[in-house]
């Protein structure tokens, strides 16, 4: 039963948000107030602040395509270029339902893995107007299925053992153009696990922040510590530093990071980097929107 809420939660969520109105109408605004609200707008460059994902969403009719790069560690040594002959790889595709919706399916060579998920606003910060919402609220939702093949073919494997389940509320707050910060509540669940030891269920907190240096440059920071001492041995917890640069219809995402992993199941329960051991590799993010579906215009009063 469990599993069926886990799996069948998200959908039913997405529907019913896909129905609500793509012209900027909310609950605030159906309560007749007079004045306009005024809410907040880019407290995140990307639909990532590094690995983990941002309180922002693609627009609707939007589909952007995003290139995520992993070279290998800085400590492999000379005979490979400290990491650059390394190579992990994840390529996705992030399509906006409306301005409150978006859903995504991507592919990765780690652990021949795919993903898919939908992130939901649930309501955004208010900057000024009739009422104040301090913070924006998102819920975020995604399954990640294994594809390589089973360590011992000759017993009884299942196919859902090749099924993880991530679910997040992002809560976030632009305190001015600089400055804005991100708590990440999350759980993750994995039906198999190595041993008997490990935890199917993984709890975790992620922090992270940007600020603003330049109209086009930002520097980010994002830590996810998981809690209750559930990691298995010999994992860490993940922590990325990065730059964002804009140039036009581009965002370049370059940053440094003890984690492997694209998605979030891998990156939160499955780092094994420590960057007091040199285990650091450099990355990039690369977005490209494009418009897929034009916006009608609001109809005359």
């Amino acid at each position: 039963m469990i599993r069926i809420f886990v799996f069948c939660f998200p959908v039913l969520f997405t529907l019913l948000s896909a129905a609500q109105p793509e012209n900027g109408e909310d609950l605030l605004s159906l309560l007749g107030d007079s004045d306009p609200i005024i809410y907040s707008s880019a407290t995140f460059k990307s639909t990532r602040v590094i690995n983990g994902q941002s309180i922002e969403n693609v627009a609707g009719g939007v589909m952007d395509f995003r290139v995520s790069h992993r070279f290998g560690t800085f400590n492999s040594g000379i005979h490979k270029m400290f990491g650059l002959d390394i190579a992990s790889m994840r390529l996705g595709l992030e399509y906006g339902l409306n301005d409150r919706v978006m859903v995504g399916l991507g592919r990765s060579n780690v652990n021949e893995e795919v993903d898919a998920f939908t992130k939901i606003k649930i309501f955004k910060q208010v900057e000024s107007g009739p009422r104040k919402m301090p913070i924006s609220l998102s819920y975020f939702a995604s399954m990640v299925m294994r594809g390589t093949a089973w360590a011992d073919p000759n017993r009884d494997n299942y196919f859902t053992s090749r099924l993880f389940y991530c679910h997040q509320l992002l809560l976030a707050r632009k305190f001015n153009d600089q400055l804005s910060i991100q708590l990440t509540p999350t759980f993750v669940h994995r039906n198999l696990v190595e041993t008997k030891a490990d935890f199917h269920d993984i709890y975790a907190m992620g922090y992270g922040g940007r600020y603003k240096l330049t109209r086009r440059l930002a520097v980010n920071a994002e830590y996810f510590h998981v809690l209750g001492n559930r990691l298995p041995s010999g994992n860490t917890n993940s922590l990325s530093l990065g730059v964002d640069l804009e140039t036009g219809g581009h965002v370049f995402q370059l940053h440094i990071t003890n984690s492997a992993s694209m998605n979030e199941k891998g990156f939160i329960t499955e780092t094994t980097g420590e960057w007091s051991k040199g285990d650091i590799q450099f990355g990039f993010n690369i977005s490209r929107v494009f418009t897929i579906k034009e916006k009608k215009p609001p109809l005359a009063q």
